[in-house]
């Protein structure tokens, strides 16, 4: 019997063992499909533009060099561009997660009037909005056209964000908010000194959520900005890639020793757009890592209401 036993032990673990790997297997080949196209443009940008423009640089970079990204800056609007993208993901992202937390707070209040009415009156807008021309009309009238503030007040109030905060807040034990209460503590006084230093983790979820919305918007300044100084790195991205050749010529021009250069070096209309490519993704790429561990628990319990 005990031998009985052992072999079905075996089996079963080399069962395991075998989904194990597959599972691994499997993940690796995810993994890779998601990186690699990251990794074939990188590559591409540091390697001979001549072989990177006929489509030679597949898996290793040859002809290694980073003469695309000393020549990128000096493409015009580019360090403007990233100025406006930097300070606009940062001050979005504040005031966004800032005004999350706190109406996620009180529409847990019962005390706040009217309280499941103006809550509704919130999420409804995350189903029904009046469309591009209406909230166009509406954002003119209010002077938020060429208005760098026009990138920031319409994304502060987020009806998605906004549940997710005042899930998390719920999943809260009331003793805490009851006993501050007993010491006298008001409102604002909850909010900042009870309620806040709890629901870091939803706010690391919403910081992220509103950071990679903030950096990737591309249709506000498409819709709202003609000032080119108003430009953001999404929007520079794309007239960049539409305007790659004539951009190529500015570029090797702009040395003013483009007959001395190397074939391996002179920028081509691929160079350009990878180039750009990499130094419009890279950044929001560092949030991640910097908000992982508490990303996974935000978003669980700020989704699941317990």
């Amino acid at each position: 019997m005990e031998s009985v036993k052992k072999r079905k032990r075996q089996k079963q673990s080399f069962g395991d063992a075998l989904i194990s790997v597959l599972i691994y297997i499997f993940y690796a080949v995810f993994a890779f499909i998601c990186v690699y196209p990251f990794y074939y443009i990188f590559i591409n940008t540091i390697s001979n533009n001549d072989l990177s423009q006929k489509g030679l640089i597949i898996f290793l970079p040859h002809g290694i060099h980073f003469e695309n990204y000393i020549k990128a800056i000096k493409i015009p609007g580019l360090l403007n561009a990233a100025i406006i993208s930097i300070s606009r993901t940062v001050i979005g992202t504040l005031l966004t997660t800032m005004t999350t937390a706190f109406m996620g707070y009180m529409f847990t209040r019962e005390s706040l009037w009217h309280r499941k009415f103006w809550y509704r009156f919130v999420i409804v807008t995350m189903y029904f909005n009046a469309g591009i021309i209406p909230w166009f009309l509406t954002m003119r009238n209010l002077h938020l056209t060429n208005n760098f503030w026009g990138y920031i007040l319409p994304t502060i109030v987020s009806p998605f964000y906004i549940i997710l905060a005042k899930t998390f807040v719920e999943s809260i034990p009331k003793e805490l908010q009851q006993a501050a209460e007993i010491d006298g503590a008001g409102t604002l006084t909850m909010f900042y000194r009870v309620i806040l230093p709890v629901i870091k983790p939803i706010l690391a979820t919403v910081a992220i959520f509103a950071a990679v919305a903030q950096w990737n918007a591309f249709q506000d300044t498409l819709l709202l900005m003609t000032d080119n100084k108003l430009y953001s790195l999404q929007f520079i991205l794309y007239q960049y890639i539409n305007q790659a050749s004539s951009l190529k010529q500015l570029v090797n021009s702009s040395s003013g020793a483009a007959v001395a250069q190397s074939v391996a070096t002179v920028q081509t209309a691929t160079s350009i757009r990878m180039t750009v490519t990499i130094i419009v993704v890279a950044p929001i790429l560092l949030i991640y890592p910097i908000f992982q561990r508490y990303f996974v628990r935000g978003i669980m319990i700020g989704a699941v209401k317990g």
